[in-house]
């Protein structure tokens, strides 16, 4: 059991530590100098709840996740998938998903997300009618997702591999063997990784819009990076089909040892989109007529999609490299992540809204609605997980 855990600990611990980032994320959310909020349909807001304290560096911050964390939580969510369902069984392997996913799904978008949301209904109409704003929930707003959408097309994608897998059996098998060896061949896997990323976003982002987003109710995904998502999934069910922490992953392979050299190009790849390097250039010889708008576009979204990869692959090579120890914060954060994921954002929006009217600094606010969040969802699953049916499923 010790070696099991000593190998698994750094899945566990990156799984974590993006969904804490998750939580950082959605608190960022109300004091970005792009959030507005729209009293006819909160929902059409780029946040639920927006402060008037604004700072251009969680804007930063906020893009930054944007352009790889869901990617990211894909790839991980594959990963071990081709083992399980070789041990279960197709029918059993979706009976699990089914409870593990879809079902904490349905929960969480009809009972969390209605008291997550009550401050935005009391924000657009200055109303604490609760049979009202339930009505307005279901039917104006059209049942907000929230941060569960990622669980609802996580189980979709998780259907489709088993279903198709008896299919495909012998391809994730040879695939991954093949991707094994790319461990002590990095450029080569980075150049796969740019490629797959390049081909399943900016084409499908380029037609239908950047976060563009569709879907019935609560059934709402990101159109414009389901593409790019079922990539990243399907990548984590084949790199996980084999020993990915002794092959690709190991921590003597060249893509791991090389971890402090991704930190380093995730950084210029997105400082480059930051800083306007690429953007302000591109867009002037865009308008003067001197360079294509597709061309222009194209350009920009190839540093858009390096810096996705870069991103992802050091969070990945770091956390391989250096947390393969048990930490016992850790093992408690990775138990309660999933639960976190699921409540945090009732924390997180009524934080925001309670310091609404506090005369602090937007990255003071942040800092508060931060540390609430994450400390009293956190506390609340270890409470929730003590019935066993909670701790089994969640």
């Amino acid at each position: 059991m010790t070696n099991h855990l000593q190998r698994d600990n750094w899945i566990d611990y990156l799984r974590s530590a993006i969904t804490v980032l998750v939580v950082a994320h959605h608190c960022s959310l109300a004091y970005t100098t792009f959030a507005a909020f729209d009293a006819n349909a909160y929902i059409s807001s780029t946040h639920p709840v927006v402060d008037a304290r604004r700072w251009i560096g969680l804007d930063i911050f906020e893009n930054f996740n944007d352009i790889f964390f869901m990617s990211l939580m894909f790839f991980i969510g594959g990963l071990f998938l081709t083992k399980s369902i070789a041990r279960k069984g197709v029918v059993a392997f979706i009976k699990d998903r089914f409870l593990r996913l879809l079902l904490p799904f349905m929960i969480s978008v009809s009972l969390f997300m209605l008291i997550a949301h009550f401050p935005a209904y009391y924000l657009a109409h200055h109303s604490w009618n609760v049979a009202d704003y339930v009505v307005d929930f279901f039917t104006i707003e059209q049942w907000p997702v929230g941060p569960p959408w990622f669980i609802w097309v996580l189980f979709a994608f998780n259907t489709i591999f088993a279903v198709t897998y008896p299919l495909l059996r012998s391809f994730y098998s040879r695939t991954g063997k093949v991707i094994q060896s790319l461990g002590e061949r990095p450029l080569l896997f980075i150049g796969l990784f740019i490629l797959i990323t390049w081909l399943t976003y900016v084409p499908t982002a380029m037609i239908v819009g950047m976060g563009t987003w569709t879907g019935w109710g609560p059934f709402d995904f990101q159109l414009s990076r389901v593409m790019l998502y079922f990539a990243y999934f399907i990548l984590g069910t084949i790199v996980g089909s084999d020993n990915f922490q002794q092959g690709l992953f190991a921590e003597t392979a060249a893509l791991t040892r090389k971890w402090k050299l991704w930190i380093v190009l995730a950084f210029i790849a997105y400082s480059l989109i930051t800083i306007n390097t690429i953007y302000e250039p591109l867009r002037q010889l865009a308008l003067n007529g001197s360079l294509s708008p597709i061309v222009a576009y194209m350009i920009y979204f190839t540093v858009y999609v390096c810096s996705c990869v870069c991103s992802c692959l050091a969070f990945l090579t770091t956390f391989r490299a250096k947390c393969n120890n048990a930490v016992p914060l850790m093992d408690s954060l990775s138990a309660n992540a999933y639960l976190i994921y699921l409540i945090h954002y009732i924390f997180v929006i009524w934080s925001q809204f309670a310091l609404l009217d506090v005369p602090l600094p937007a990255i003071v606010k942040f800092s508060l609605s931060f540390s609430s969040s994450v400390g009293l969802s956190w506390g609340l699953s270890i409470l929730l997980r003590r019935i066993k049916i909670i701790q089994r499923y969640a």
